[in-house]
């Protein structure tokens, strides 16, 4: 059997003085798995992506990433769990927009010692960065050029260049696809999938988008994760 990456144990999660607004019994993500997550807006998506990213620690129950109980550990050890072994594709890209192209792909570097080490010397850094936006079709002539100087397309390539930086073994990507159109989706999933098979790297996709889930090896309803989902809910 793979190792797991991620692994939920009769979870509940509610906000201090609220009611539970999500319950995950059972989920288990294995390294290398491809894993697409679906539901209307105030179903637990964010919530579940907080859980598993250490932001937030679950009211009941345990969750345990990379073979450690998130609640047994201090703020700082999952801050530094998150920035040695996750990386983000955020709907916004989160991108510094006065820094060029190579230094924001370089961003993760300055919070993960593992990471670096991984990389080796900054020399050896900077190729990765380089190859990494080749690959996603951002030739090294782009690198020096600031970020907001991209377009959205480009941006959206850069995010995951940096998420992609260092070999974390669980990359998150959270609605990173909305501005996109239907071709420039797909090319996008293809890369970023090819890329975490290449590194062995465990991908979790969040998308209200259900034409993207033919890329992933497992498809998450949320409405059948979360038990407490309202039939009203909706996007």
């Amino acid at each position: 059997m793979s190792e797991t990456v991620v692994e939920f144990d009769r979870v509940e999660y509610a906000w201090p003085g609220h009611q539970p607004l999500l319950q995950v019994p059972q989920l288990r993500i294995a390294a290398g798995e491809r894993v697409f997550v679906s539901g209307p807006s105030g179903s637990g998506k964010s919530t579940l992506l907080g859980l598993i990213a250490g932001i937030h620690l679950p009211s009941t129950g345990r969750v345990s990433v990379f073979g450690q109980d998130t609640s047994a550990l201090r703020a700082s050890a999952r801050d530094r769990l998150r920035g040695d072994q996750m990386g983000f594709v955020f709907q916004q890209f989160n991108l510094i927009t006065y820094l060029s192209v190579v230094d924001n792909v370089l961003l993760p570097l300055s919070f993960s010692k593992k990471r670096r080490q991984r990389l080796g010397s900054p020399t050896q850094a900077r190729a990765q960065a380089d190859s990494l936006l080749a690959r996603l079709g951002l030739s090294v002539y782009a690198a020096g050029q600031p970020a907001a100087q991209l377009s959205v397309g480009q941006q959206q390539r850069v995010a995951a260049a940096r998420a992609l930086l260092g070999s974390p073994q669980l990359i998150i990507c959270d609605e990173p696809t909305s501005a996109l159109d239907a071709e420039a989706k797909d090319s996008f999933l293809d890369l970023i999938a090819s890329e975490c098979q290449r590194t062995g790297a465990a991908l979790l996709f969040v998308s209200h988008d259900l034409a993207l889930a033919r890329h992933f090896q497992r498809h998450i309803d949320m409405h059948d994760l979360n038990p407490l989902i309202r039939p009203e809910s909706g996007s």
